[in-house]
């Protein structure tokens, strides 16, 4: 008899996952998984083109291809306000970039879009846009703003004031817009591996959310942990990890309905079904 294989999946190597897969390591659920280590970009094409069974996924790429995919219930990584990582950094006001170049951190489809879509629906603004490093020094030599993602956002967060520069944070920014959460990234697994394997999938997606609940649990503890190996202290990482939403409840659902729509109109994804996002169910 072929001894069934471990599921293979995808881990975000950004401090904004962290708390979905610390718990992981305490309750020694990685033994039974093959997990996967990438960045957003790497591990979106992963699970597209089957090479990962389970992951997280930006949202528009999600969006782009619904069909193969079902979401896992209540695990996102989103805001509710403030996501604190998710940052629009400029030189200028974002009216008076209108024709300006603002350059795009390569390493979140989701929050690119969002920018582009906060400055041309939101404040009237047609930039030209250019893919470049997360580098915001590099970027801000050739641009009068860029979108940063990430570590190296939550960094220019504290630092770019300092500098005269302007900082929006993406997530407040669409909630202020919207009145609803933004959701950057889901959980899905393939369809066709649910189809085979629904009790892995299920002992999986209960790992992650005991692993997230944990972590929830006892986030000061996790912060001065991470905050050894991170450039943070650990009352920033403590605070980090509280203005993020793991949840994926009605709310949330609410908001990748709007931004669902929003990008469909601009052409950026398929317009999501009227049903709204289908969901694994063991």
């Amino acid at each position: 008899m072929i001894a069934e294989r471990r599921p293979r999946v995808g881990h975000i190597q950004f401090l904004n996952c962290l708390p979905i897969y610390w718990g992981l390591m305490r309750s020694g659920a990685l033994i039974d998984v093959d997990l996967h280590k990438d960045s957003p970009d790497q591990l979106n094409a992963a699970l597209v083109a089957g090479d990962l069974d389970i992951g997280p996924i930006s949202l528009v790429e999600y969006l782009r291809h619904a069909d193969e995919l079902l979401l896992l219930p209540d695990l996102a990584v989103g805001s509710d306000g403030p996501v604190l990582s998710v940052n629009l950094v400029s030189t200028k006001p974002l009216a008076e970039l209108d024709g300006q170049r603002v350059a795009l951190g390569s390493t979140s489809r989701t929050g690119v879009l969002l920018a582009q879509l906060l400055l041309e629906q939101a404040y009237g603004v047609h930039p030209e846009y250019f893919r470049c490093p997360p580098d915001l020094t590099v970027m801000l030599l050739e641009a009068p703003a860029g979108v940063l993602i990430g570590d190296v956002a939550l960094r220019a967060l504290y630092d770019a004031p300092n500098s005269g520069l302007e900082v929006t944070d993406l997530g407040a920014a669409w909630r202020e817009w919207t009145g609803l959460p933004m959701v950057f990234a889901v959980w899905a697994v393939r369809r066709d591996f649910a189809t085979r394997h629904p009790g892995l999938v299920k002992d999986v997606h209960e790992a992650f959310l005991r692993s997230r609940d944990l972590c929830l649990a006892e986030l000061d503890e996790v912060a001065a942990a991470a905050a050894k190996w991170e450039p943070f202290d650990a009352a920033t990482l403590a605070g980090y990890f509280r203005a993020l939403d793991f949840s994926l409840g009605e709310r949330q659902i609410a908001g990748i309905r709007e931004f669902a729509a929003r990008v469909a109109i601009r052409g950026d994804a398929p317009a999501l079904a009227e049903s709204g996002p289908v969901f694994f169910s063991a």
